[in-house]
């Protein structure tokens, strides 16, 4: 049924103290302080109606340093009015700007997009942020339905457009309909020194289209073509060029919805795991030089029951301690959780993990893997919302035992987690820089509102913040294999923050620690195939480990 929207909108290296407890921090919230931090962003999708698979897909965020201030910053992607899509009443919308929010330090953040010149209209979905030219800012590449813009940080607060220079907005079309892009993830794929860009792009939506069996509601995505995703290679020159098809990297009929790049195989290189919509999923293993795609052959293509489901993105991270990393890939039916046997394979792990069930049914699409407690282990937090209608959804908070077994915690854990939102795009962060795991959620609902989620108690157990820079800068580390000794306890994390839903987590890593009071090692393997230990590394604050000069605190 059509839903009409009545009223719908209006329109690194910091030094922390914290207070310790020897309890193992059961105490934790989340509380909402979207209003008291200034974020009035309100997100639309170009009229009122809920009535396309445009409309229903939402929008992302990403989470980064655009001033080089050492605080997180926030930028929020928006919808806007397009002719011929959406509905007339909606170029009330037509102005309808993305938001750049600056982090004041004290809990608050400024809207300045103006400022930083970003405040054009486009129908934004995701951005990645990245130092492409090692001038010490960070760029934004913006994802977009139709061209992409990639803008220079000019270091003084605000952004240029250099996409032309670049070569980087993409095809006009794609299969015949507007380029859809969805997420860019960036790394070295052929470790020339020089930064690559990975495009995912969605499907080919014909807005003239729908289902005469059911006109009122939104065609599947399965009665559309796809789109493929699309790999470009700097060059020399600075330009980057389409190698997509000299790499077997050409699908023109897959829906991606999210990219992923690490290495699942521990063989040294970076493989790339692509989430698709109501499609197999692939997984891209690189491959002397090239890659080969062996999703099924490895265990990942498909859910459970052996279906490609409405998959959204692939988020990674060691669920049961056992050192290997594993991916946790949400859908809009159960999801599915794959464990890494070390042999190259994985196997689903989704009901006896015990994600399916408080999963199951509640159109699940930006999630994270994050220690939110910081006792050591990685918990699940899921932004939900049905797709086809806009039928609400709680969202859930996924608490780990310790061993890769989960349970449903988030009504204890605070308000927002008893109130059904529509989420979209998710990012978590430390925006507060207290050492605790924040979140934020972009919506598509009759509130329209993003949700900041200030953790409050996290921070009792003891915690350490990384951020890395390779031998050519942060990007350079991109994919970086770290091993955390601590006590008894091992904990392997991968330098990889592109691996939710249309959003970019806060790029410093963040490891819980428990009761422990020191790191007894850390062994860093580069991306660039070098291995670094340190030892003896103090804890409870955030530090920059630069390749081959060590770790710097304050």
């Amino acid at each position: 049924m059509r839903n009409k929207l009545a009223g719908f909108l209006c329109g690194i290296m910091v030094c922390c103290s914290v207070p310790l407890s020897t309890a193992q921090n059961k105490g934790v919230l989340f509380r909402d302080v979207t209003s008291q931090a200034g974020i009035r962003f309100k997100y639309n999708f170009g009229d009122y109606s809920y009535e396309n698979i445009l409309e229903s897909s939402g929008s992302g965020i990403t989470v980064f340093d655009y001033n080089n201030d050492q605080r997180m910053d926030l930028f929020i992607l928006n919808g806007t009015y397009i002719e011929g899509v959406s509905d007339p009443e909606g170029k009330v919308f037509r102005n309808s700007r993305n938001a750049l929010y600056r982090n004041n330090g004290n809990g608050t953040f400024t809207d300045v997009t103006a400022a930083a010149g970003l405040d054009e209209t486009f129908w934004s979905m995701a951005s990645g942020a990245i130092d492409y030219d090692n001038d010490g800012d960070q760029d934004l590449y913006l994802l977009n339905y139709g061209p992409n813009i990639f803008y220079r940080n000019n270091g003084n607060g605000n952004f240029t457009d250099i996409t032309a220079s670049l070569g980087l907005a993409g095809p006009d079309k794609l299969n015949g309909f507007v380029k859809w892009s969805i997420g860019v993830v960036f790394w070295d794929y052929n470790r020339d020194g020089r930064l690559d860009a990975m495009v995912g792009n969605f499907l080919a939506f014909d807005p003239a289209y729908f289902t005469p069996a059911t006109p009122d509601i939104m065609p599947h995505p399965s009665e559309y073509k796809g789109q493929a995703s699309m790999l470009y290679e700097q060059q020399a020159n600075g330009k980057f060029v389409d190698v997509t098809q000299k790499n077997n990297l050409f699908y023109p009929d897959s829906k991606c919805m999210g990219l992923t790049v690490f290495d699942f195989d521990d063989d040294g290189d970076l493989d790339i795991f692509q989430a698709n919509d109501h499609q197999l999923n692939f997984m891209f293993r690189a491959d002397k030089g090239t890659y080969k795609e062996v999703g099924v052959e490895i265990g990942v293509a498909a859910n459970n029951q052996g279906k490609g489901t409405g998959s959204m993105h692939g988020t990674i991270g060691d669920v049961d301690g056992d050192g290997l990393i594993d991916i946790l890939v949400v859908d809009l039916e159960h999801a599915a959780l794959y464990r890494n046997l070390g042999n190259g394979f994985f196997e689903d792990i989704t009901e006896s993990s015990g994600v399916s069930g408080p999963l199951a049914g509640k159109g699940a699409w930006a999630a994270a893997l994050l220690d939110y407690d910081n006792d050591g282990d990685l918990d699940i937090f899921s932004a939900n919302g049905t797709a086809e209608e806009l039928i609400l959804q709680y969202p859930i908070l996924l608490e780990n035992d310790g061993k890769g077994r989960f349970k449903n915690t988030g009504q204890e854990r605070g308000s927002y987690f008893k109130t059904k939102r529509s989420g979209r795009g998710a990012a978590i962060l430390d925006y507060d820089d207290d050492g605790d795991l924040d979140i934020i959620v972009n919506h598509v609902d009759l509130q329209a509102t993003a949700a900041l989620l200030r953790n409050e108690g996290g921070n009792q157990n003891h915690w350490l913040g990384l951020t890395l820079n390779g031998k050519n800068g942060p990007a350079s580390a991109i994919g970086a294999k770290v091993t955390v000794q601590s006590g008894t306890r091992k904990q392997v994390f991968v330098n990889q923050w592109a691996t939710g839903y249309l959003s970019n987590n806060d790029p410093r890593l963040h490891i819980g620690l428990g009761q422990q009071q020191k790191i007894d090692q850390i062994t860093i393997h580069w991306s660039d195939g070098t291995r670094e230990v340190y030892r003896n590394v103090p804890v409870d604050r955030y530090a920059t480990v630069i390749q081959g000069r060590g770790i710097i605190t304050k």
